[in-house]
């Protein structure tokens, strides 16, 4: 099956377009066939396409809104240019798989999208009004192009955390406003956790009850998960992804009498307070340089910058905190994972890390560390280091496709 799968932004479409089948998914043979993205819908946009294989394809053009991005990438797919053999019409297109940020408590698994699950979606619009509007979009421009007569399935970023315990998802606060409002840690990046999960299992030949690890997926959004026998049982993130890690430009965890004290203070709205905390903050705001930990490393190298070394030694502090207190709250792990566009290819940022957690009995290898970027995968830690230590480029599309065949095909979905 060639499984287009769609990820819908606020003004931004990503998409892939990936082979696979029960069988291939079996045989660990799934191909990716293209894939692309396109920003600034809304105008001229900017595009960026590429055939595997071939070399990318970047141009510009004026793109209304979500149907229209859609309608472009089928175009593409499906034209000479793509060059794709075995999709040559829409009709070669079998099923859309898309990412929904949040599905609340009520989606627990990936689901085929009906009329009932688009209103579930919409229901969870509060909890994540940034994201689910744009994935709705997009979900509803696919149906627009294509008809209700291909299968379109919905998977969750929030649907593996739903295996934490009560007493982690729960905040302190008066019980009723959970019955009431379901204010909870919901968690997010669970695709990416999962899959990371799913590889290090693969690698290390072991069975899904056996897998008891960290996951951190650094990014320009971060999170880490505590993975006890194969479920996640705390994650970082929390009712939004705010919570947590320090990101490229949230700020993660802060004492929220902050918000009332910034208020008073700047004169500033509730809302002009959340998009400092979510736009402003976190690397950006720390270095007020960047949010992007690549040019913060150039810059604490070569100009020995005093707050870009301060953005990145608190990034790193904060994700040692938290490997520290999930390995209290599991009884211990058998190793760490890294994952995410930081956590898989910046071996300084890994190696900070990792180097203030030598009462754990965490030993790097230089030498491995160093090599494992650029999409590698494998182990960094030296042989005799009590915690393991890995680096597992992610791969959320590849599960989207396969949750998406997997429902099409009604094969019960593996975590």
């Amino acid at each position: 099956m060639n499984i287009l799968i769609l990820n819908s932004g606020s003004s931004s479409l990503k998409f892939q377009l990936i082979n696979t089948s029960v069988e291939r998914i079996e045989r660990n043979t799934d191909a990716r066939l293209a894939h692309g993205v396109i920003e600034r819908i809304g105008g001229m946009a900017i595009i960026t396409m590429q055939a595997e294989g071939k070399p990318p394809v970047r141009l510009t053009e004026p793109i209304r809104d979500a149907r229209a991005a859609v309608e472009y990438v089928i175009r593409w797919i499906c034209s000479d240019n793509a060059e794709i053999e075995t999709v040559k019409s829409v009709a070669d297109i079998h099923a859309a798989g898309h990412r929904v940020v949040h599905g609340g408590e009520k989606f627990t698994r990936s689901v085929l999208i009906t009329e009932e699950v688009l209103r579930g979606i919409e229901d969870c619009i509060e909890l994540a009004p940034l994201h689910n509007p744009a994935n709705i979009k997009g979900i509803v421009a696919a149906r627009e192009v294509f008809g209700k007569g291909l299968p379109q399935v919905a998977v969750f970023d929030t649907a593996f955390h739903q295996t934490l315990p009560e007493h982690a998802y729960l905040y302190a606060l008066p019980y009723q406003l959970y019955r009431r409002h379901r204010i909870r840690r919901y968690g997010f990046h669970g695709t990416s956790h999962r899959y990371v999960a799913y590889r290090y299992r693969q690698i290390r030949k072991l069975r899904r009850e056996q897998v008891n690890i960290i996951t951190l997926h650094l990014g320009n959004g971060c999170s880490a998960a505590a993975l006890r026998g194969g479920d996640s049982v705390d994650t970082s993130m929390g009712l939004t992804p705010l919570e947590g890690l320090v990101m490229g430009t949230r700020s993660g965890d802060f004492d929220p009498a902050i918000i009332d004290f910034l208020s008073a203070k700047e004169g500033l709205s509730a809302q002009e307070v959340e998009s400092l905390v979510n736009k402003q903050s976190g690397l950006l705001g720390i270095s007020g340089l960047t949010n992007d930990m690549r040019e913060l490393l150039d810059e604490a190298r070569e100009n020995g910058d005093r707050r870009a070394n301060l953005a990145i030694e608190i990034f790193c502090y904060r994700v040692r905190k938290y490997i520290g207190s999930y390995l209290a709250a599991m009884n211990g792990a058998d190793a760490i994972v890294f994952t995410g566009g930081i956590g898989e290819n910046s071996a300084e940022i890994r190696e900070k890390i990792c180097g203030g957690l030598s009462w754990l009995g965490v030993e790097l290898d230089a030498e491995s560390n160093l090599r494992q970027t650029g999409g590698r995968e494998g182990v960094i830690s030296t042989d005799d280091s009590r915690l393991a230590a890995y680096v597992i480029p992610t791969n959320e599309e590849l599960l989207i496709a396969r949750d998406t065949v997997r429902v099409v095909e009604h094969v019960p979905q593996r975590f």
